[in-house]
């Protein structure tokens, strides 16, 4: 088979519109075309729409319970952020559909002010990756995807359940498509009263009342041939009330309102592909000291987001990309001293990739971003994968990647500072695959060095505000175990891994606050014809919650064990019981907010 033709099996294989041939190959709509190409050279971990059912409270517990990420929450449904191999929440980029969305101005993404359903894959990809996504990508990154299927004509579905604590979670979805014309719509309800109790710890969760509604749309139609023009929109408003510690306690809110809307204008033809994207995206939030008076705070951030993504086989064996992008970021805080902020950002990026056999493929890119205001460093990737033998693949990523400052770590009153330089980092990993039947091994090994490390401090004026300290070191192992086996109408799926993690200040030589040294969770589904039952056990090793590592103040060790069955019925109606932690477990992610003990819920799905 020539290198022509196993490109277009490799491409296709992922939903990507590159061809090799006149003839049309387009079964879908994929919205983040670049993953496509990064799934060549990287390991990314899928997280479906049905696995999603199984973690339905919020997108923090499906991170937890079915990824790598150890996931910082103050109690159930509250402030909620991400940390990938030992770096902090703001070294994560969460990207939807291509675009970056994390906040302007927390320059990080709030795990659970983002929609849990709605999309056709949840993917987590580690290590680095702002040459393609930009700011943040540093430790990892996660991506919130939505496709538009064509030929499927109707189709729709129904998920409701009811769970403990006076939870309630309703999600419809309904679609479209013929040759030409794709359409989807889907929507999801969430609220709870969230009133759990940890007698153990003397702790009630009051006030931890939380409720949520988000609207996805998307329309994709063929102009052409070869040429498709597509529309994805996302609505999202939500609540979160912050637990108290006593009874007469002053109840404070958290509401939060984002939109996201973007255009993409696609040519898919010969040997090249050409996709032109619009995106308009707003943030808006409010803090209420008390949940009866008027907002204390907040702000508003609007971004005008312009990319395109070029990609041309110079001969059938090099493939250039070319992607640049413009962005216009506004805010407008209220009541933090941040007054009416613009800032412009642009980008331009390179990569080319050769293929010199189907088995043995190599990245190199390079970007440039221009940040007003902010000197931003030149950024480079090389990626390289081989297929050794069947049995064994192996890859390995070097990049540097970057984390420009914040609106809140440059202007908010008193504090900001306008001296502050992006943070940058260094990162090197590999990935061994091996394979033995229907197991599937993989080692991902991994050093990082962060610069310039933005860390807010007290100062002696008597407010905090933000600096370039110190430089941490991070460096240890990902693995994962998979195994499927199909035998008549038995089935077996496992999904497991353990995460290896140390992330050093270099300045003190102690482990970073919030970073597990050790964190393991598995996943095994077993069905029978009609009938799945399915467990997920997530172990957290010792948690340093202070500078200093103090051992009293540290969480201590944790296993929870969760468990789920469901009867699937003329494969249109299903009827499923779970209960998360069995074992009664007491247990934290963020020091003094505990986490809820057995609870149970029982859903319904009804596919059309």
């Amino acid at each position: 088979m020539d290198i022509k033709r196993s490109l277009v099996l490799l491409f296709s294989s992922y939903g990507c519109f590159l061809f090799a041939q006149e003839k049309t190959i387009d079964t879908v709509y994929v919205f983040d075309n670049q993953m496509n190409k990064v799934k060549l050279f990287h390991k990314v971990n899928t997280i479906t729409p049905e696995d999603a059912e199984k973690n339905s409270t919020n997108l923090s517990e499906i991170l937890r319970f079915q990824s790598q990420v150890y996931i910082k929450e103050n109690g159930r449904g509250a402030v909620s952020s991400p940390s990938f191999r030992g770096t902090s929440a703001g070294h994560t980029a969460f990207v939807w559909n291509g675009i970056n969305i994390n906040s302007n101005f927390l320059g990080q993404g709030d795990i659970n002010n983002i929609p849990l359903f709605g999309y056709d894959q949840l993917e987590v990809k580690s290590g680095g990756g702002s040459v393609q996504y930009g700011s943040s990508a540093i430790g990892g990154s996660i991506h919130l995807n939505n496709n538009l299927d064509f030929n499927r004509g109707f189709g729709a579905s129904l998920f409701s359940e009811i769970a403990s604590f006076g939870t309630f979670n309703n999600f419809a979805k309904a679609s479209f498509s013929n040759d030409k014309f794709s359409f989807k719509v889907s929507g999801n309800h969430s609220i709870s009263q969230n009133d759990y109790e940890v007698p153990e710890k003397e702790y009630i969760n009051r006030n931890g009342r939380f409720y949520n509604t988000s609207i996805n749309v998307g329309v994709s139609y063929k102009i052409a041939d070869h040429q498709t023009i597509s529309w994805q929109n996302q609505i999202f408003d939500g609540s979160q009330h912050y637990p108290i510690f006593v009874e007469n306690g002053n109840k404070t809110k958290y509401n939060s309102q984002t939109l996201r809307s973007l255009l993409a204008w696609d040519i898919n033809k010969n040997n090249l592909s050409n996709s032109l994207k619009a995106a308009y995206t707003e943030d808006n939030f409010q803090y209420f000291g008390d949940i009866e008076k008027p907002k204390e705070s907040g702000a508003e951030g609007k971004n005008y987001i312009f990319k395109d993504d070029f990609n041309y086989f110079i001969t059938p064996k090099l493939n250039f990309n070319a992607i640049g992008e413009l962005q216009v970021n506004k805010g407008a805080g209220y009541q933090s001293g941040i007054g009416n902020i613009s800032r412009n950002i642009g980008s331009v990026a390179g990569l080319l990739r050769y293929f010199f056999t189907k088995d043995f493929r190599i990245e190199v890119g390079a970007k440039k971003d221009f940040v007003e205001g902010i000197k931003s460093p030149f950024l480079y990737s090389f990626s390289g994968k081989w297929n050794a033998v069947n049995w064994y693949h192996v890859g390995a990523n070097f990049s540097r990647n970057f984390k420009y400052p914040s609106f809140n770590d440059l202007y908010w009153q008193p504090g900001g500072n306008l001296n502050l330089l992006p943070e940058y980092s260094t990162n090197v990993d590999m990935d061994h695959e091996f394979t033995f039947g229907d197991f599937k091994i993989t080692l991902s090994p991994y050093y990082m060095h962060v610069k310039d490390y933005i860390n807010w401090l007290p100062t002696p004026y008597g407010y905090w505000a933000p600096f370039n300290t110190y430089k941490v070191e991070s460096y240890g192992l990902e693995s994962q175990i998979t195994f499927n086996k199909s035998f008549g109408k038995h089935r077996i799926r496992l999904n497991a891994s353990y995460n290896y993690a140390k992330s050093i200040n270099k300045e003190t030589g102690n482990q970073m606050m919030y970073v597990p040294i050790h964190k393991a969770n598995g996943n095994i589904e077993y069905r029978y014809d009609f009938l799945k039952i399915y467990f997920q056990g997530l172990f957290n090793g010792l948690t340093y919650t202070t500078t200093d590592q103090k051992r009293t103040d540290a969480i201590d060790p944790y296993f929870v064990l969760n468990t789920g069955i469901s009867a699937t019925l003329l494969k249109k109606y299903t009827l499923g019981f779970k209960v998360n932690n069995i074992t009664n477990t007491v247990y934290e992610t963020v020091s003094y907010y505990p986490m809820p003990k057995r609870n149970y819920s029982i859903y319904a799905t009804i596919n059309f």
